[in-house]
């Protein structure tokens, strides 16, 4: 049911971002109608690794917040979850989750709502995680949605992981963590505002959570070697030619690679394990 590589999307079913000026769009959506399927700042071997992490298996019920083109949701369903459960703000994101099935006992379902405010019932899920989307929410906000996550976690059973983008190293100087805040702001078009690895955890930590393992990776979305493996080689070259016919979209896609080349001894990848903290007596 699940391949390795996330399925070409139904020709019927808008990409999120379609009929935005590429010019202008936030360029993970860009990125996106250009035919990229995996837009986590860690490819597939992060998430993967996130996913191995976290056992899915066939008791859990799972909860993904912002699960955008659902490539980790096949991943995810690949593992045979009792009920899985999309949610994802766009319309158009939500239509195209609520495209996929598996078989049963598995129960799939997508729903448009923030991830901060999903509306699930409390303690509902044994399994919640989210990807590249923190990154892209400033601190009120990143909190708000750690909080929705351990409002949704189970006490007893509860895993939660995260797949984001981070800042190197610990001591970073704050200037410069400004500075490729603001680079990145002005290349992407949307506010990403990454953490330490020490920030990240401490996060999680304050909204209830106790990290329980971790892993970082190079920040390598747009390069070659990166893009074969998460999306596959005829894949990564329908992307290079699609950007090749379409001059906005290319100057965007090489002004984000020079980006994210520039910051490279201070921009990676990480993935954080966490359980809900007990509550003390």
């Amino acid at each position: 049911m699940a391949s390795t590589h996330p399925q070409a999307l139904q020709k019927d079913i808008p990409v999120p971002g379609d009929g935005l000026d590429a010019a202008r769009m936030p360029g993970h959506w860009l990125l996106a109608r250009l035919g990229k399927r995996v837009l986590r700042p860690g490819g597939l071997d992060l998430t993967r690794w996130m996913l191995d992490s976290l056992g899915v298996g066939p008791d859990d019920q799972v909860v993904e917040l912002a699960a955008g083109l659902g490539a980790t949701a096949r991943l995810t369903l690949a593992r045979h979850p009792a009920v899985y459960t999309a949610v994802d703000r766009d319309p158009a994101a939500v239509t195209l989750l609520g495209t996929l099935t598996a078989p049963a006992p598995t129960r799939v379902s997508a729903v448009r709502a923030d991830a901060a405010a999903t509306g699930l019932p409390d303690g509902s899920a044994t399994v919640v995680y989210g990807e590249a989307m923190l990154t892209m929410q400033p601190g009120p906000a990143k909190r708000r949605v750690v909080r929705e996550a351990r409002r949704l976690l189970d006490d007893t059973t509860g895993r939660y992981a995260i797949h984001e983008m981070c800042l190197l190293p610990d001591g970073l100087d704050p200037a410069l963590a400004d500075r490729i805040a603001a680079d990145l702001h002005e290349t992407i078009h949307v506010g990403a505002r990454p953490l330490t690895p020490a920030g990240w955890s401490e996060l999680l930590a304050d909204e209830g959570f106790t990290v329980i393992a971790r892993r970082t990776a190079p920040m390598a979305l747009l390069e070659p070697r990166r893009l074969v493996a998460d999306e596959g080689l005829a894949q990564a070259l329908g992307i290079a030619c699609r950007a090749l016919r379409d001059p906005a979209a290319r100057r965007r896609v090489m002004h984000m690679r020079r980006v994210f080349r520039r910051h490279r001894a201070h921009l990676g990848a990480i993935s954080l394990l966490a359980a809900p903290t007990p509550l003390q007596p």
